[in-house]
């Protein structure tokens, strides 16, 4: 999965819990019994994902912070090869964009 889906699916399930937190405000108010319990299940359940995505947002940073340093520590090691890579990548999407 590439960074930009990440990050996308990150905000997305970050929305779905804020309106389900939302919605569980909403209906604070309206119900009793049964219907207490269901929804202080449900905060808990909302209240876990809000962790988890925050841990999995954490746990991406990380490795794209770890990634670029190693991509930088490479280019700097091995810059001929390094610029032969750029070249070829160019010349790639060139081709790629020629033919449409």
């Amino acid at each position: 999965m590439s960074d930009a889906s990440t990050r996308n699916l990150i905000e997305d399930l970050r929305r779905v819990v804020e309106e389900a937190e939302a919605l569980l405000g909403a209906q604070a108010a309206e119900a009793g019994g049964r219907a207490g319990e269901l929804r202080a299940k449900a905060g808990e359940t909302v209240e876990k994902a809000r962790a988890r995505l925050e841990e999995l947002e954490a746990d991406l940073t990380a490795r794209a912070k770890h990634a670029a340093e190693d991509a930088t520590r490479f280019v700097r090691e091995n810059p001929w090869p390094a610029v032969g890579i750029a070249a070829a990548a160019g010349l790639l999407v060139g081709v790629l964009l020629a033919r449409r």
